[in-house]
C-alpha cells in the first residue's frame, strides 16, 4: 500500500468511526441517541486507535495536516511530501464522513434539528468567542502534536519519524483526554481535514433538514490546529 493510499484509508477510517459515533448520539431514533459526551470522546479515541493501526505501516499514520506540518517543521518529514499527504487526508475525511451519511441516511431524514445534523459533519463553538475558540484549538492541537512527536521518537532534524502500530494506543489516549478536558468549547477539531472536508460534504450532500454550513467559523478549525502544530514544533526545537 502506498503512503498516499494509506493516508486516505486511515483518515477515512478515522472519520467513519469518529463522526459515526456523533451521528449515533445525535440523530433521531438511533439506538445510541443521547448517549453523551463521554461516549463520544471515548469512541473518538478508539477511532484514532483503529485508524492508526490500519495505516501506520503504509504512511506512518499522520491522518492530520497539523501532524504532517509539525513533523515537517522539525525536519522529520519531507516538505515535498506534505501536499500529497494533506490531499490524501482531505480525500479520506470526505469519504469517511460520506459513509456515515449513507449508513445513517434514514436517521438524517428523520432528524429536523439542523444543528444536530451539522454536528455529525463538523464543529461549532458551544459559545462563540473568537479568542477562546481559536485558543482552544491551538492548545488542544499543541498537546496532540507535541505528544505525537515524543511518542514517535522524533528528533529535531533526525531520521524521519512516524507512528507505528504500537503507537496507536498512546495516541488514542491523548485524543480521549483532549476531548474530555478541552473539547467542551469547540468540539476539539484539532485536525483541519477532520473539519474542512466534512464541512464541504455537508454543503454538497442532499440532506433534507440541513441548515447553515457555518463558513464564518470554518477557518478556526483550520488555522487553530496549524498554529498549534507550529507551537509544538517551536517547543520541540528549542526545549525538546
Amino acid at each position: 500500500m502506498s503512503p498516499f493510499v494509506g493516508e486516505i484509508i486511515g483518515t477515512m477510517t478515522l472519520m467513519l468511526l469518529g463522526n459515526g459515533v456523533v451521528a449515533n448520539m445525535s440523530l433521531k431514533d438511533t439506538y445510541g441517541n443521547s448517549g453523551g459526551w463521554v461516549v463520544i470522546t471515548l469512541a473518538w479515541g478508539l477511532a484514532v486507535y483503529v485508524a492508526v493501526v490500519v495505516s501506520a505501516d503504509a504512511s506512518g499514520a499522520h491522518l492530520n495536516p497539523a501532524v504532517t506540518l509539525g513533523q515537517a517543521l522539525i525536519g522529520n518529514f519531507s516538505w515535498s511530501a506534505v501536499p500529497g499527504y494533506v490531499t490524501a487526508q482531505m480525500i479520506g475525511a470526505g469519504l469517511g464522513t460520506t459513509l456515515v451519511w449513507l449508513i445513517y441516511r434514514p436517521h438524517y431524514e428523520a432528524t429536523e434539528d439542523a444543528d444536530a445534523i451539522k454536528a455529525t459533519f463538523c464543529n461549532a463553538p458551544a459559545i462563540p468567542n473568537l479568542f477562546t475558540n481559536l485558543f482552544t484549538e491551538v492548545i488542544g492541537t499543541f498537546v496532540l502534536v507535541y505528544g505525537i512527536m515524543h511518542i514517535a521518537g522524533a528528533t529535531v532534524g533526525g531520521a524521519p519519524a512516524s507512528l507505528g502500530s504500537l503507537d496507536a494506543l498512546p495516541v488514542a489516549l491523548i485524543v480521549v483526554v483532549i476531548g474530555m478536558s478541552l473539547g467542551g468549547t469547540t468540539g476539539y477539531a484539532i485536525n483541519p481535514a477532520r473539519d474542512l472536508a466534512p464541512r464541504i460534504m455537508h454543503a454538497i450532500l442532499p440532506i433534507t433538514h440541513k441548515g447553515s454550513n457555518g463558513w464564518g467559523y470554518a477557518w478556526i478549525p483550520v488555522v487553530g490546529p496549524l498554529l498549534g502544530a507550529l507551537l509544538a514544533a517551536i517547543v520541540k526545537i528549542y526545549i525538546g
